[in-house]
């Protein structure tokens, strides 16, 4: 996917975790399902912050900040980004991210959404330029460039969207 095709994917993503914010009764945004793990609001914090994160990476890939390597993914990383998304099943945050991870709060998740398409705004049109063996290392996947970062950040916004169906479907409907 070109760098357009993946900023219009990236806002279409984002476009439908606000629509799906104003959807997210306010009685259950912080509360833990049934099926366990993380409350929307905490998936909320986390993709978002993750989103940030990945943003400033493939900044500091553009300014030439990162590292001047030629490694790249790892196999894990290879296969997510062959298959474009992450291989069917739940998986387990590393425990530096599950600790920065919290219940927010409806307006604060809406204040995120904006951060990071702000962010995105200046950083993707960097991304064109910038050179493919200056890089920052992801914590499962590899070292990744700039462009590789953008890709990234959509894969994991269209992943945890998935995550988000799961939560409300474990909720009973009105």
């Amino acid at each position: 996917m070109k760098l357009a095709a993946e900023l219009k994917a990236i806002n279409a993503a984002l476009d439908t975790y606000r629509q799906q914010l104003d959807e997210i009764p306010d009685d259950v945004f912080a509360e833990t399902p049934a099926i366990g793990g993380w409350s929307f609001a905490e998936v909320y914090s986390h993709i978002m912050q993750a989103s940030l994160g990945s943003s400033v990476a493939a900044e500091k890939c553009c300014n030439k900040t990162g590292s001047t390597t030629t490694e790249g993914l790892n196999w894990k990383g290879m296969l997510v980004f062959l298959l474009g998304r992450f291989p069917p099943g739940k998986r387990k945050a590393p425990p530096a991210v599950a600790e920065l991870t919290k219940n927010i709060t409806k307006e604060e998740a809406r204040n995120l959404i904006i951060k990071v398409r702000k962010r995105l705004e200046s950083v993707v049109p960097l991304t064109q330029h910038a050179p493919d063996n200056n890089k920052i290392s992801h914590p499962g996947l590899g070292m990744l460039n700039a462009g590789q970062w953008i890709k990234f950040l959509r894969i994991h916004l269209e992943h945890h969207l998935a995550q988000l169906s799961r939560i409300r479907k474990s909720f009973p409907q009105e």
